[in-house]
């Protein structure tokens, strides 16, 4: 499934957050706990994951590994309900700079640090991404990886 483009405006200087604007019919989906207003029209619902797995076997693998690293099962799934634009805002627990990026223009992929993922247009797949960092571990236990710190986003 194709990603929604959105509309957004990011606001403030060092603390920053990022207004979404939604067309009727748009989703966007964002972390749980990381939304800061939104106007009349919009309609929100909690879902496991981003709704990109497809499956009984990938929705389970997507929740084992969510568990595994301390990650929340849930996403918020925020759609504009209305018959005009709808807004709504999302910022990080703590201060920092929202860094807009195009998953189009890195090759469709982006790993970043654990808890870097603010929101995504609806049909980004966000998800878990392991990496092979503690070799003692995989010694022991003979698993393709070891380290959780890392997740992957990718559109699909």
């Amino acid at each position: 499934m194709p990603s929604h483009q959105l509309d957004y405006e990011i606001l403030g200087a060092s603390a920053q957050s990022v207004e979404v604007i939604l067309d009727p019919g748009e989703t966007v989906i964002a972390e749980a706990g990381v939304m800061n207003y939104m106007t009349d029209g919009i309609r929100f619902e909690t879902r496991m994951g981003d709704g990109a797995a497809s499956g009984v076997l990938g929705t389970l693998w997507g929740m084992g590994k969510r568990m595994l690293t301390g990650e929340s099962l849930f996403m918020t799934h925020f759609s504009n309900a209305g018959k005009t634009p709808a807004r709504v805002a999302f910022a990080a627990p703590y201060p920092g700079t929202v860094v807009p990026i195009q998953l189009a223009e890195h090759g469709g992929t982006l790993i970043c640090q654990k808890d870097a993922f603010l929101c995504a247009a609806y049909g980004t797949a966000v998800g878990i991404s392991f990496n092979k960092r503690l070799e003692r571990l995989q010694r022991l236990i003979p698993v393709p990886w070891c380290r959780s710190s890392w997740r992957s986003m990718a559109v699909r």
